[in-house]
């Protein structure tokens, strides 16, 4: 991982609430094609920081750099058009449409025809749906829901919609995914699913950069773990090498906060 530039890079990151200091001079970089775990006590900073590298929450301090360029000041919809793609825990599919067209909507950063040219139905527009919808229904069938295309997605199971929502970040041309508790809820077959998925992706070349308090499933997918305590990194390594910490040992026993200098 180390050989190959950095995709993502967060140096110095910090974010304040008042007098609240929810991250603390966070660095940490994420490599292409590689499955990072973010992780930590509750309130430990990790949907901030999440939330930061997304694009959502401006930081007090810090920057952030995505292939070498920073991102300081830039809107949500900019991170997202850079290729920082974000799932969330919950799914928030479109009701009205079918399983395709949800996908196709994630398509929006990418699309090369304007609006008063899909109002006409010119030929461009009609070439660009065509290839969405290919486009569509390859990363449909790369989530394994290909018998469900066309199904209204009121129909979907809770792990289902999950799938959805992947189908519809990979559809955004992501070359970072964010997973946010993807495995929240899931049944176990469920999860040996979204990790051969997640795998899958990986191996596509696009990093992957996911909280999750489900340990036993984090531990056997990533490959680096940073963990986050009281707001600031307290390890970084290997799964095996963060769980023997003491540090982390001593943040996840629920004892003080421990000076890991």
């Amino acid at each position: 991982m180390a050989e190959a530039p950095a995709l993502l890079q967060v140096r110095r990151l910090t974010r304040r609430f008042g007098g609240l200091v929810a991250v603390s001079g966070l660095d940490m970089s994420v490599y292409p094609g590689e499955i990072l775990g973010l992780i930590g006590p509750n309130g430990a900073g990790k949907s901030t920081s999440f939330a930061m590298m997304a694009g959502a929450i401006e930081p007090s301090a810090g920057e952030i750099f995505f292939e070498g360029q920073s991102l300081s000041g830039l809107p949500t919809h900019a991170f997202a058009a850079r290729g920082i793609v974000r799932t969330f825990q919950h799914n928030k599919p479109f009701d009205s449409m079918s399983i395709e067209e949800n996908v196709m909507v994630g398509m929006h950063t990418h699309v090369p025809v304007s609006m008063w040219q899909v109002v006409l139905g010119t030929a461009q527009a009609k070439a660009h749906e065509k290839q969405a919808r290919e486009q569509a229904r390859h990363w449909i069938d790369f989530v394994g829901l290909g018998e469900y295309a066309h199904a209204d997605v009121q129909t979907l199971s809770f792990g289902q919609g999950r799938l959805l929502e992947i189908a519809r970040g990979l559809a955004a041309k992501p070359k970072l995914m964010l997973f946010d508790e993807p495995a929240a809820g899931l049944t176990a077959a469920e999860c040996l699913r979204l990790a051969d998925i997640i795998r899958g992706i990986a191996a596509q070349g696009i990093a992957v950069l996911l909280i999750e308090h489900d340990m036993p499933f984090l531990m056997a997918l990533a490959q680096r773990v940073v963990v986050l305590n009281f707001g600031e990194k307290i390890a970084e390594g290997t799964p095996t090498q963060v769980q023997a910490d003491p540090a982390v040992v001593a943040a996840y026993l629920g004892q003080v906060k421990v000076d890991h200098a």
